[in-house]
């Protein structure tokens, strides 16, 4: 078996691909390879902006693969550090990750697009939430969809399996952009190198507030950042990249971020 997972590295910029014709599915092998490719950019100093698109440009991913279910890979089973496609439960992951959406998104694709910090699609891109169809359920899109658009829209997809098209996806509010299928890249490319100019430790500062505040009170929230209890926040406050930007700012000039 070739190697499911393509790696393109430049400068501070990962891009991961999801090259598994024909269709980009994700069997428990892939999704352990994709968790420590995750896991080796979460952990990499030197890497800031990960981007995830698939192979090709028909899916970016469907989900899971049911073929490889049908030859015995468990739903229940073992999908490595992260989780299914090994990002959305990955922990501490502090950098910000873009998702290109090159195609058909659906499932268990849906919910590992869900899992980046912002989502491009080209203009024929669709989603959907197909498991009812199958006797399953989509678990973490039945946590993630009805907190990410309306409510009655994200239960509409869960209950129907019905079929978005990208104009709607955005409309809704879970794409950021559209952009012909042949610009995608370029714009995605584009848009991680203005993220990996930016400061990393603020970034992981926004990423770890955003995680830790998703249930919890106004207040409560704020109390946890104001007593340092947040260690992305406590790190920030006695960086030389917080002192940078000061001096930077009234030197009126770029700050240069070292991510210390």
């Amino acid at each position: 078996m070739t190697n499911p997972i393509k790696i393109h590295r430049e400068g501070s910029i990962l891009q991961v691909t999801l090259d598994r014709p024909k269709a980009n599915a994700i069997d428990l092998k892939t999704s352990k390879i994709m968790g420590n490719v995750f896991a080796d950019f979460r952990d990499d100093p030197d890497l800031r902006v990960a981007i995830i698109t698939g192979g090709g440009d028909k899916f970016f991913c469907p989900g899971w693969d049911l073929k490889a279910a049908a030859d015995g890979d468990q739903v229940d089973g073992d999908y490595g550090v992260g989780g299914f496609g090994g990002l959305q439960e990955l922990r501490g992951m502090n950098k910000p990750v873009i998702a290109a959406v090159n195609g058909i998104c659906c499932g268990g694709g849906l919910e590992l697009a869900l899992s980046a910090d912002i989502i491009l699609a080209a203009d024929h891109a669709t989603f959907a939430l197909p498991e009812i169809r199958s006797g399953t359920v989509a678990d973490a899109a039945s946590i993630k969809m009805p907190k990410r658009i309306p409510h009655h829209i994200a239960m509409e997809m869960l209950l129907t399996g019905r079929w978005l098209n990208v104009e709607e996806a955005h409309r809704w509010g879970f794409v950021n952009q559209i952009h012909p299928a042949a610009n995608l890249m370029k714009m995605a490319w584009d848009m991680a190198r203005k993220l990996e100019s930016g400061p990393p430790l603020v970034y992981a500062a926004i990423k770890e507030i955003v995680r830790d505040s998703e249930d919890s009170k106004f207040q409560d929230a704020m109390n946890r950042i104001t007593q340092r209890q947040l260690h992305s926040i406590d790190k920030l406050y006695a960086s030389e990249d917080q002192l940078e930007g000061a001096k930077a700012f009234s030197e009126g000039r770029d700050p240069v971020w070292k991510g210390r």
